[in-house]
């Protein structure tokens, strides 16, 4: 293989690091502030989440395509290959269930600050759109766990 085929790998693998690792952390870290049920530490960590989900989670989804077609290029798979189309296809499915979660957790962050700017419990809407967060996690966190381990075993798929 190449230099330009190893550096490839590495920025596509960094990226699938960085889009696991801040989702477990994510959802981690929102899971415990709202277990808190207080307004102001979920407000603070809704509000660090989005500023993550801006900074690491979107950077990743745009460099992820990018690398893996280069990749693919550059060692000779054709993006017809089984295991690239599936994962092409859970890339977009983790999109689909990744965009709306971005709108909640502003929202998220935005009722809670109002709660706590008021010293009040937070709001059912809050409580109803953490559980549609916290649901919406699932498919996306499963589709990502599926595509890391296509990428890894890029296993013979015929469509």
């Amino acid at each position: 293989m190449n230099l330009w085929a190893d550096i490839l790998r590495w920025a596509h693998v960094i990226g699938a690091t960085v889009l696991f690792g801040t989702g477990a952390g994510i959802a981690f870290f929102m899971l415990m502030a709202q277990r808190t049920g207080r307004a102001d530490l979920v407000a603070h960590v809704a509000g660090t989440v989005v500023i993550a989900d801006t900074i690491f989670t979107a950077t990743a989804v745009i460099v992820q395509p990018i690398t893996g077609v280069l990749l693919a290029q550059a060692v000779g798979w054709p993006l017809s290959e089984g295991w690239i189309v599936l994962s092409l296809l859970l890339y977009v499915m983790t999109g689909l269930f990744w965009l709306p979660v971005v709108w909640i957790q502003i929202r998220i962050r935005n009722l809670a600050r109002q709660a706590a700017i008021e010293n009040a419990p937070l709001p059912a809407e809050e409580q109803r759109l953490f559980r549609i967060w916290f649901a919406c996690g699932f498919p996306a966190f499963a589709a990502v766990l599926a595509i890391l381990w296509l990428m890894v075993t890029r296993p013979e798929i015929g469509f």
